[in-house]
């Protein structure tokens, strides 16, 4: 059974995530296999479900999820789940093949915003829509109630695990949120101004105040290429905006942005973490410490590292 969840909806019900917080009589406590799509919703299901669930995570750490093609073995995972959790907005569009080919019938949870369409600086018309939503915590807080409502729908008898688990990880979500809010509000609505690799940070800056300046792919996708003329009205807009610094992302190739960085006499030494978490043991290796990440080197990049970021509270 397919259910879709509008993030914008979830964000108006999570007042009621202290419902059904009690195991119905008589159920018995199982771990559900759970496939999930990209490194984000691993870690997310995984802060929820703890230990009472099997977790598949088809994407792994610095894996480009727009150019992700499935293997055999997720095709095999998926045919014993009881929930799949994929992200939408044609982001993981290939894992409705994986469920297809899988056969059963598993649940699908579609984590998949409401939200008007996307637009670059300069661009005419608006595009498609932005796939990354985890970049606003609130949307997480959203997606958040919605995995545990359907983990419980799943696996009954877990219910007060996946219960406690959540509201746990929500403070955090809010604490992250403030606290990057707190290191932004520090530094001048002038200063903030961003250049990526390719458009993935749209909720976070409109969540924060930044001005997203352009990006060196000109699209959500990193499958699209920039073509010269796209390369050096960037660059002749980095230097009209005095922009300090160009923000490479880890899951891409970083030799354009260092290129267009050389070339207007911007840094190049501030990573974001766009698409995918990092690798275990690095700045980014769960969600929380992820956009934390990101915040730290935005602030260190817009302010020529006379300011970093801090958060406490994760």
């Amino acid at each position: 059974m397919n259910t879709r969840i509008a993030l914008t909806t979830l964000l108006l019900g999570l007042a009621l995530a202290a419902c059904g917080s009690e195991d119905p009589p008589g159920a018995a406590k199982e771990r559900p296999l759970v496939a999930v799509t990209t490194t984000q919703l691993g870690d997310i299901v995984r802060e929820v479900a703890g230990t009472d669930a099997q977790i598949h995570q088809l994407l792994q750490p610095n894996s480009d999820p727009h150019e992700y093609e499935p293997r055999p073995a997720d095709v095999q995972a998926t045919a014993g789940a009881k929930l799949v959790v994929e992200s939408g907005n044609l982001l993981d569009h290939w894992m409705g093949d994986v469920v297809k080919q899988a056969g059963g019938s598993p649940a699908v949870l579609t984590i998949a915003p409401d939200h008007t369409p996307f637009k670059l600086p300069g661009q005419a018309e608006e595009g498609e829509f932005d796939p990354h939503w985890w970049h606003d915590p609130r949307n997480v807080e959203a997606a958040v109630t919605a995995i545990r409502d359907e983990l419980t729908r799943v696996a009954p008898g877990n219910a007060q695990v996946y219960k406690a688990n959540a509201d746990a990880y929500l403070s955090k979500l809010k604490a992250l949120d403030a606290g990057i809010a707190e290191c932004m509000n520090q530094v001048p609505a002038a200063e903030r101004k961003l250049v990526t690799s390719h458009d993935a940070f749209n909720y976070f800056t409109k969540r924060y105040g930044i001005t997203v300046v352009g990006a060196v792919i000109p699209s959500q996708s990193t499958q699209a290429q920039p073509s010269a003329g796209e390369v050096a009205k960037l660059a002749a807009l980095v230097r009209r905006e005095h922009v300090k610094a160009v923000f490479p992302e880890s899951s891409i190739n970083p030799a354009l942005a260092k290129t267009l960085a050389r070339e207007t006499g911007a840094k190049a030494d501030y990573v974001l973490y766009g698409d995918t978490l990092g690798p275990e043991g690095s700045d980014g290796d769960t969600y929380l410490k992820m956009e934390a990440a990101n915040a730290n080197a935005m602030v260190k990049g817009f302010t020529g590292e006379q300011r970093g970021c801090s958060i406490s509270g994760l």
